[in-house]
Order: C-alpha cells, then sequence, then structure tokens
C-alpha cells in the first residue's frame, strides 16, 4: 500500500526508529516540551518558503515553531522583519503573537535529531512531508535554504542532481515543481557557531534576503 503524505507529519510520526526514542526520552526529560515533529509556521499563502535542517533540542524543539528559542531564530527573524516579511514582534516563545507575512518556515527534518545531526535515511523518509509543503502553496516562487543538508534535501524533492547544482552563500538555482518555476537561493545557517566564527554575517545573511525580495518584486 502507498503512504499518503500530508504537508505536516502526525505528532506520533514512527518513521524514523531513533528520532521516535529520542523524542519519548526527550518527553521524559523534558515534559513541558513541545517533544513533537514541528510544523511549518508562516503564511498559506506565500511565495517565500525557508528550508531549514531540523529543529534544534532547546529551541523548536521546545517551543514548537520553527527557529523559535535559539540564536538562530533571533537572527532569522530579526532579518525576517528588517524586510517587511514579519507582523508583531518576536519573543522566542510560540504564542508571542508574531504572524509572518508572504513567508512560511519548515524544516527538511521535522523532528529533533540526536546532536542535530539527522541521517542520510531520516531525511528521505521525512522528505515527501518537504514535497507537499511545496504543494501546498500555491503561490510558492522562491525557497532559501539555510545550509548545505537544507540545500541537498530541497534539490532532491525536486528530484534534481545535487552534483548539478552545487551549494555556495547566495548562489542561486532555478528548479521546476510540475508547471511552475521556483528558484531556490543558498545561504550559510544562521547558526550560533556560523556567525561566532564569522563564516556568516548580517550583512551576508542580509544580502540574501535582499536578492529574495528584488526577485519576487520583478
Amino acid at each position: 500500500m502507498t503512504r499518503a503524505f500530508s504537508a505536516e507529519p502526525p505528532r506520533d510520526c514512527p518513521l524514523c526508529p531513533r528520532l521516535v526514542q529520542f523524542r519519548e526520552a526527550n518527553s521524559v526529560k523534558y515534559p513541558d516540551f513541545h517533544n513533537a515533529p514541528v510544523e511549518s509556521f508562516g503564511d498559506p499563502q506565500a511565495r517565500f518558503l525557508i528550508v531549514g535542517l531540523a529543529p534544534g533540542l532547546k529551541g523548536a524543539n521546545q517551543t514548537g515553531r520553527p527557529f523559535t528559542g535559539d540564536y538562530a531564530g533571533d537572527l532569522l527573524y530579526a532579518t525576517l522583519t528588517k524586510f517587511g516579511y514579519t507582523r508583531g514582534d518576536y519573543a522566542g516563545h510560540a504564542d508571542d503573537g508574531l504572524s509572518l507575512v508572504d513567508v512560511m518556515i519548515t524544516n527538511a527534518v521535522r523532528c529533533v535529531p540526536p546532536e542535530n545531526k539527522p541521517t542520510g535515511g531520516e531525511a528521505n523518509a521525512c522528505r515527501p512531508f518537504l514535497v507537499e509543503r511545496f504543494r501546498a502553496l500555491p503561490k510558492l516562487e522562491a525557497i532559501l535554504c539555510l545550509g548545505k543538508i537544507a540545500h541537498d534535501n530541497t534539490l532532491r524533492a525536486f528530484g534534481a542532481r545535487v552534483a548539478g547544482h552545487k551549494f555556495a552563500h547566495q548562489a542561486q538555482h532555478d528548479m521546476t515543481f510540475g508547471n511552475r518555476s521556483i528558484r531556490i537561493f543558498d545561504s550559510y545557517h544562521c547558526s550560533r557557531y556560523n556567525t561566532n566564527t564569522g563564516r556568516l554575517t548580517e550583512t551576508m545573511f542580509e544580502a540574501v534576503f535582499a536578492d529574495i525580495s528584488a526577485f519576487l518584486e520583478t
């Protein structure tokens, strides 16, 4: 029987045994955390989708909202606000009243992995949800991939060869999805490690958003 997928996995998604085991262990250790697949967040009519890698243990896995509660979210939401993609104020928790305008945020892998490192098999198992997320956004025109793993998984969701579209900061790649043209934009991940080491600066990150905004205005 062919499994039917939606754009969001169920809270008790059973597809990845290692992630299920980790999720159950965290439910005991951190009973007040979300401890479930983290749903996409944003505008259902978005033209712009942001794809991260996976929820952070004490970020999205705690709050239940992508990139919420950790440093990467602080930088991401501040940049979204600067470019006019938010309403309300980001305060690092899911009930802060923040909403997104013309953008949605998701992850290639929806459950928190041990040491923030999903396996290739886990990414493969979760990929149908990413494909359905693309399909469920009728106005989708641009996708921002945060880091190489998100980039690789997004390309595979399009059925594209990773070797033919190499990841590089501020790179762009044109894809087709059904009868739609969608452009992929790449950025180094907005993690604390990347910003602390200078691999990614706020100026570099904003340059990618400037490219996306210019593209959507054409």
